[in-house]
């Protein structure tokens, strides 16, 4: 009977040290940027931040016309976006960060942060999307399923929302969203 309570106890244990983990908040990640600088996101305190996996050769790639509209809109209201190129889906993101960045600036206009291109999925994923999958929150979680996936999350790094690829960054949900979470 002791060693059942003993192997109860552990289980709980564990468990509440995962929670733990996941209630962290995201600010603890340091992220390369595609221009080779590191930095750390605990830079954004007090900032919303909106965090995308992008592809430039996806039905969705578009949408960094909305991402960059909404950093227009909203960066001096206190929103950071910031675009995290994976080439996890369909190989929909083949090219090298120089690439990358050219191809986003000349084909968007985007100003917004981008990451480096990383892994958002599988056994190469960037420890900050294995956090954000693992969280829970209002909408989904899981792994993610295709590129253009939009973790919302709060000035304290906790995340608030999670909105699939075809919620558009300009939609009335996406917009009402991040002033909510600005307000």
């Amino acid at each position: 009977m002791d060693m059942k309570i003993m192997i109860l106890f552990a289980s709980a244990m564990l468990l509440t040290m995962t929670t733990i983990e996941r209630t962290e908040s995201v600010h603890k990640y340091q992220v390369n940027l595609i221009n080779g600088k590191n930095i750390s996101l605990g830079d954004f305190k007090g900032n919303v931040l909106l965090i995308v996996n992008t592809a430039s050769e996806c039905g969705y790639t578009p949408q960094y016309a909305g991402l960059q509209k909404l950093h227009e809109t909203y960066s001096g209201k206190g929103l950071t976006v910031i675009g995290f190129p994976a080439n996890n889906f369909g190989g929909q993101e083949p090219g090298t960060n120089e690439e990358i960045a050219q191809f986003c600036e000349l084909n968007y206009g985007v100003t917004f942060t981008l990451s480096e291109k990383i892994s958002v999925k599988g056994d190469n994923i960037h420890p900050l999307f294995e956090d954000l999958t693992g969280r829970q929150n209002p909408d989904f979680t899981g792994a993610i399923s295709w590129n253009f996936e939009k973790f919302l999350i709060d000035g304290n790094g906790n995340l608030l929302r999670r909105f699939r690829s075809n919620v558009s960054p300009e939609s009335a949900v996406m917009r009402q969203a991040i002033e909510q979470a600005l307000n």
